[in-house]
């Protein structure tokens, strides 16, 4: 709607006038609603690039305490992640290397390249609310998930539209999910993870977001196993570039030693 009718049409409001259409003109309607796919597909955009390096840092706020760690990780695609950890002291070294299907880990205490794989998967990493098999999973959940839009709620004073995902495979963390989208920024501003029998698992709050370029991303969030004692695992991106070269050699199993 052109901003001149829009102005009209707030002027009749505020004085109490219902605006009508002349006769030989059909009413105005609005915008066609988004299906579930289709939000989905807007939420992938906002995450998903060619590739990007970014250093975040994580606080977990466990039952003995809260910890905090630092780590630097590059992406290439939807396959390839390498994440290294600057700080504490006692976590600094430890890296991780993602392959399609296949997780390693090298920890300069150990000093041996481990296969994460199996049951190993459902194992804390680090410490955190977030599994490996969390760390696993393909970001792109117009992959893995049929989506309904099933209401509108508001969180933080943002709209959202609420969306229930259903895993289209069983080779997933989570049977399905339940996500409060903004509807004009395309970010879930929470998320709820259940497992088949409906039970919840974990959560998901994005409480501080930010722009870069022509996206919306998280500032701040927290992810919360609720079957754990403590308030959670919190996130925060301290600065991410997308779409910039990132040398081959990073993504290989020699980089964990290096």
């Amino acid at each position: 709607m052109k901003s001149a009718v829009l102005i009209v049409l707030l002027l009749c409001i505020c004085s109490g006038v219902r605006a009508q259409a002349p006769p030989d003109q059909a009413p105005a309607t609005g915008p066609r609603s988004l299906s579930g796919k289709e939000i989905l597909e807007k939420i992938d955009k906002n995450f998903s690039a060619q590739n990007h390096v970014s250093i975040s840092t994580m606080i977990v706020k466990g039952r003995r305490g809260t910890r905090t760690m630092k780590a630097k990780s590059w992406t290439r695609g939807e396959d390839e992640t390498f994440t290294e950890y600057l700080a504490p002291p006692r976590e600094k070294g430890t890296k991780m290397l993602k392959i399609k299907d296949e997780l390693w880990t090298w920890s300069p205490a150990a000093d041996r390249v481990i296969r994460i794989a199996g049951h190993m998967l459902r194992q804390s990493l680090m410490g955190s609310d977030l599994s490996y098999e969390d760390f696993m999973e393909d970001p792109h959940l117009a992959n893995t998930y049929d989506a309904e839009v099933i209401g509108k709620e508001t969180i933080d004073d943002r709209s959202c539209l609420v969306v229930q995902l259903t895993a289209k495979t069983d080779k997933v963390a989570y049977y399905s999910r339940r996500l409060w989208v903004d509807e004009e920024r395309y970010l879930p501003l929470r998320g709820d993870r259940f497992a088949r029998s409906g039970k919840l698992i974990k959560t998901v709050r994005i409480h501080e977001v930010f722009k870069v370029g022509d996206r919306w991303y998280p500032k701040r969030m927290t992810f919360r196993d609720v079957l754990k004692k403590g308030a959670g695992t919190e996130f925060v991106t301290d600065s991410i570039e997308f779409n910039i070269p990132i040398p081959d050699h990073i993504f290989s199993k020699a980089s964990l030693r290096h």
